[in-house]
């Protein structure tokens, strides 16, 4: 028995030795060198501890990195694949397809991938989504505006992290590099449910609320609060069923599947839930520390360990038939964007007993470019309080610190 694991992330969040520990087999990882750089971290000198890991320059070209893949896959002789980015998801799917693995092929990953078929199959289950039309040029968008009117907000059939979202009020230049969906605006906060699909049943699950624009990442200087919900609030059990509905309905097949999940819905001022999309994997940002700090499970770990068979220690009841774990404590994470420009300050380390973890992504002397994407952070918290209020109030400290400790200047300012 042996993993490969497509790699398309810094190393940092993936201890995939500390992860894999009790598996006594070949560890083999396909990395993208710009994205282990982008994070500041080194490329690593050694293995990390792997059987082997191959580090080609980027993975832009799908088919490159099938290639590249499917030849370790082989070389290897691997049993399973593992692949965390959403942009992976298909190119793990084929790999496992073309050599008769376990774990989800093509037709169980494109619902959670191509988001028309999923929003067909979610309307066909009851769901409600928003008004959305497949397009392939401008004209084609503004007929749809014409219909159902301004704003529409246009993406990527297949993006990810918010890359190439655009909200538009009205019509101005627009090309489009292929298909899109165009759809109507949803207004209200946008609320999210990650976790952990194990044997086609949901063991992991909470619910969560964004307390700004994703799309906004690009011009959003300021600090950006993610607080998970009280158990208790009725908006948390609503959005919680509603996710479970929305995975039993993108399920193709009976394959036995395991698969973590992230889902993102808007709670809107009429107190409707409509579903904006779900995917098939870890949430990003520190989504996956916020669920270690309020379940001591890291599901990005966890869901390495279930689709290799492995124990999973802190779900054992749960898989016994129990229901599904209850956060011990609240928790939520604080981001401030990148923005181009010299670094001149930036906050010290936070302690504090209630910080789960704090990150900086540049230095002071760096020159940055500005975010490219709603992952493109320069700063990150996580927090823990006994509810979602303290939480929140912790948060929010920290995001005014970082606010006020962050002196970033632009070239031909003074």
């Amino acid at each position: 028995m042996s993993v490969l694991i497509i790699h398309r992330n810094p190393f940092e969040p993936f201890p995939y030795r500390d992860w894999l520990s009790g598996y006594d087999a070949d560890v083999v990882v396909l990395a993208a060198r710009d994205r282990v750089t982008g994070a500041g971290e080194e490329v690593p000198a050694d293995h990390l501890g792997l059987t082997h890991l191959e580090v080609v320059p980027d993975f832009h070209d799908e088919e490159f990195v099938f290639d590249q893949a499917l030849t370790l896959a082989v070389k290897f002789e691997v049993t399973h694949v593992v692949a965390h980015h959403e942009a992976d998801l298909l190119v793990a799917a084929r790999v496992r397809e073309k050599l008769g693995l376990t774990g989800a092929w093509t037709a169980d990953t494109v619902p959670y991938r191509d988001k028309s078929v999923m929003k067909r199959m979610l309307v066909a289950a009851g769901i409600e989504v928003a008004r959305h039309a497949v397009v392939s040029n401008a004209a084609q968008v503004w007929e749809f505006a014409g219909e159902n009117g301004f704003p529409v907000v246009v993406k990527d059939v297949a993006g990810f992290n918010s890359i190439g979202l655009r909200v538009l009020h009205g019509p101005e230049p627009l090309e489009l590099g292929g298909p899109a969906l165009v759809e109507s605006f949803v207004p209200g906060l946008m609320c999210h449910v990650d976790g952990l699909v194990v044997g086609g049943r949901v063991v992991l699950a909470w619910a969560s609320q964004y307390q700004y624009s994703l799309s906004s990442f690009g011009s959003d200087p300021g600090a950006r609060v993610d607080l998970t919900l009280d158990v208790t609030d009725p908006l948390s059990v609503r959005l919680l069923e509603l996710t479970g509905r929305a995975v039993t309905a993108l399920r193709t097949s009976d394959r036995h599947l395991e698969h973590a999940f992230h889902a993102e819905v808007f709670h809107t001022p009429d107190d409707r839930l409509v579903v904006c999309e779900i995917a098939a994997r870890t949430g990003g940002a520190k989504i996956r520390e916020v669920g270690a700090a309020i379940f001591g499970i890291n599901h990005g770990e966890y869901v390495t360990r279930a689709q290799l068979g492995l124990s999973l220690p802190l779900l054992a009841d749960t898989l016994a038939g129990g229901p599904p774990p209850v956060p011990a404590r609240m928790s939520g994470q604080v981001l401030m964007m990148k923005r181009p420009g010299l670094v001149e300050a930036l906050p010290s380390a936070v302690v504090e007993p209630w910080l789960a973890r704090f990150w900086r992504y540049a230095a002071v002397g760096d020159v940055i470019p500005p975010a490219a994407g709603s992952a493109d952070f320069l700063l990150a918290a996580v927090a823990t309080g006994a509810d979602r209020a303290e939480a929140e109030s912790r948060l929010r400290a920290l995001g005014a610190g970082f606010e006020t400790q962050t002196r970033i200047v632009q070239e031909g300012s003074s």
